[in-house]
């Protein structure tokens, strides 16, 4: 009876495993080498702040982690213990933020961090959502990556190599906790990863090109352009591996802002 208990409790165990690892890479989608996403929706058109779900008027927005989160308003910054997305739900008909809040509820967001080493570099308006790149100040290495969403204000931590590949800031040392991990030196160089983007893309993304790299902890960020110098997307390399990964959640590009 003893042995059946001892197996039963090591199968409930690892169904918990096998349950949480498919929820995660079920969001995330699977890692490697995508190909190319050609649906986008959204409009990509400038709105005010006025429909914000959580308060018609007043500046609040809800930073996400994956173990819990804040909202932060007027009246400061209060504790919530939630996981993953808020409880409430939010018109369809809201109009978009404009990459000007999109910076702030960023700067803001990185502030509440209490690391003072990190800042805001970058904020790009794609049709889908507002990605944001995080950067040490003292290394100028690329810390982390959150996305805006468009219509609420809600910071999550970006999917993909900034979770699953980030040696420093990533999920497994704390995502959204942003506790300091060990990383490792990277075996792929600069230009080795830009050699291994540009293949991917000459496979399928016929007449696009990459900038050069942002390092990472882990891996490389590069964007996308097409026509030589007009914004298309982004994809990460790995700075261990050498593997590629497309970012296909964004959507259009429309606009960006860089600081410093």
């Amino acid at each position: 009876m003893r042995t059946l208990k001892i197996i039963t409790i090591a199968i409930l165990a690892i169904t918990a495993v096998a349950l949480a690892t498919a929820t995660v890479f079920a969001y995330m989608g699977r890692p490697g080498y995508y190909t190319p996403n050609t649906t986008s929706t959204g409009t990509g058109t400038t709105g005010t702040y006025a429909n914000n779900p959580i308060g018609a008027t007043t500046y609040s927005s809800y930073y996400g982690g994956m173990m819990g989160g804040y909202r932060g308003g007027c009246g400061g910054m209060r504790a919530q213990s939630s996981f993953g997305a808020p409880a409430y739900t939010y018109p369809t008909t809201a109009s978009p933020l404009n990459i000007s809040t999109a910076v702030t509820i960023a700067q803001n967001y990185v502030a509440s961090t209490g690391n003072t080493n990190l800042e805001v570099s970058q904020v790009e308006e794609y049709t889908l959502n507002f990605y944001v790149l995080v950067k040490e100040k003292n290394t100028g290495m690329g810390a982390f990556e959150v996305l805006v969403d468009k219509y609420t204000g809600l910071v999550s931590a970006e999917m993909g190599p900034n979770m699953m590949w980030n040696t420093k800031y990533g999920m497994r040392n704390g995502m959204m906790g942003w506790l300091i991990g060990t990383p490792t030196i990277a075996t792929i160089t600069a230009e080795q990863a830009k050699a291994n983007a540009q293949q991917y893309l000459n496979t399928y993304y016929h007449g696009t090109s990459v900038e050069d790299a942002q390092a990472f902890y882990g891996y490389y960020h590069f964007e996308v352009l097409s026509s030589g110098s007009n914004v298309y997307g982004m994809l990460s390399v790995n700075s261990y591996t050498g593997q590629v990964w497309y970012h296909t959640w964004h959507g259009t590009f429309i606009q960006e802002i860089e600081f410093g």
